[in-house]
C-alpha cells in the first residue's frame, strides 16, 4: 500500500489574522503550526507533502518553510488562483476573493494519484488525528474519513469562527456537515450568526468538521462535479465560496460518498485572530516540555 500524501491547503492570506499566519512562528526554535502537522504526518506513516499556496506567496513560502523538509520527506507545491476554474466559467467583474477550499482541493489534483488528506496550515490537530487518518487510508476502503473535534474547544475568545456542524448515524459514518461561517462564544455555549442577523443556538457539544479529510483521488471528479454547479448558481457573486464540507455534505447526501468519521484524544488549537497566537505559542511550549515533541524538530 502506498504510503498518503498529505495536503496542506496554505494559500489564504490570514485576513482576520493580519498576516500570513501560515508561516508565523509558534513553536521554540521558530517552528509554525504546519510544522508541527507535517512532523506529526511523518510520524504517521505520510509519505509525501503538497502544499497548495498562491504564486504570489511562492517565493517567501518555500524560503521559509519548505526549505525546512529538506532531506526529511518529499515535498511538492499546487497553486490555487482565481483564475483557476473549469472551462465555460470565468471570473466575475470585480471579484477579488478566492473560491473557497473545494477549489483549494481541485487545483492540487495534478500532484496527487494516491489516497490523500487534507489539512488546513494553520490548524494543530495533534498526532493521534494523523494515525488514525493514516491508518484509514492505508486500509485500501473506498470510503472517504473525517476526523472530529467537539465545538467548544475549537472557539476563539477573540471573535466567530467557521466551522462545519456535523451529525453521525449509529454505524461512526457521516450524516450531514453543514458550513456556520459565523459561530461565537455564548455562555457556556454557542450560537451560529446568520447572514441575516439571525442566529442558531447550539450547545458546543456538537461535533465539528476542522478541514481534516481523507480521501481517495475518485474524490476530484466528484468535487469537480459540485464547484461546477456552485459556479452556475453563485458564481456571478462578489463574495461566496464553494466550501469543502458543504461539497462533501452535498455528495453523502446524493449517495455519492460514504465518509467514516474517526476520533482523537488529542486537543485542536489553533489561530485565527493574532491575538489566538500567545496561548497557540504557550500550548505547544507545554506539549515540548511534556516529551510529545522535540525542542527543535528540524535540525
Amino acid at each position: 500500500m502506498t504510503a498518503p500524501t498529505l495536503l496542506v491547503l496554505a494559500a489564504g492570506m490570514g485576513s482576520r489574522y493580519g498576516g500570513l499566519k501560515q508561516i508565523d512562528p509558534v513553536g521554540p526554535s521558530g517552528e509554525a503550526i504546519l510544522d508541527y502537522s507535517v512532523y506529526d504526518a511523518m510520524r504517521a506513516g505520510f509519505g509525501r507533502v503538497v502544499f497548495l499556496i498562491r504564486h504570489s506567496i511562492e517565493e517567501a513560502f518555500r524560503e521559509t518553510v519548505g526549505a525546512r523538509y529538506a532531506g526529511q520527506i518529499p515535498v511538492e507545491y499546487a497553486f490555487q488562483e482565481l483564475e483557476d476554474l473549469p472551462a465555460g466559467f470565468s471570473v466575475p467583474e470585480g471579484r477579488t476573493k478566492p473560491w473557497g477550499t473545494t477549489q483549494a482541493v481541485l487545483c492540487a489534483a495534478g500532484a496527487i494519484d494516491g489516497p490523500f488528506a487534507v489539512i488546513n496550515a494553520d490548524d494543530f490537530y495533534g498526532s493521534a488525528s494523523y494515525r488514525a487518518l493514516a491508518d484509514h487510508l492505508q486500509t485500501g476502503t473506498r470510503d472517504f474519513a473525517m476526523v472530529g473535534f467537539v465545538l467548544r474547544k475549537t472557539l476563539s475568545a477573540f471573535g466567530s469562527v467557521a466551522r462545519g456542524v456535523c451529525s453521525v448515524d449509529e454505524a461512526g459514518m457521516l450524516r450531514t456537515v453543514v458550513e456556520h461561517t459565523k459561530i461565537e462564544q455564548d455562555g457556556a455555549g454557542a450560537r451560529s450568526i446568520q447572514a441575516d442577523g439571525s442566529t442558531t443556538a447550539l450547545t458546543g457539544d456538537e461535533l465539528v468538521s476542522m478541514n481534516m479529510w481523507g480521501f481517495t483521488p475518485t474524490v476530484f471528479a466528484a468535487l469537480r462535479g459540485d464547484f461546477e454547479r456552485f459556479l452556475r448558481e453563485q458564481g456571478g457573486e462578489q463574495k461566496s465560496e464553494c466550501y469543502l464540507p458543504n461539497s462533501v455534505n452535498t455528495l453523502v447526501g446524493a449517495g455519492a460518498a460514504r465518509v467514516r468519521v474517526l476520533s482523537s484524544p488529542d486537543a485542536w488549537f489553533g489561530v485565527t485572530y493574532r491575538e489566538d497566537r500567545e496561548s497557540v505559542v504557550e500550548r505547544i511550549g507545554e506539549q515540548v516540555k511534556a516529551g510529545a515533541y522535540p525542542e527543535r524538530l528540524w535540525s
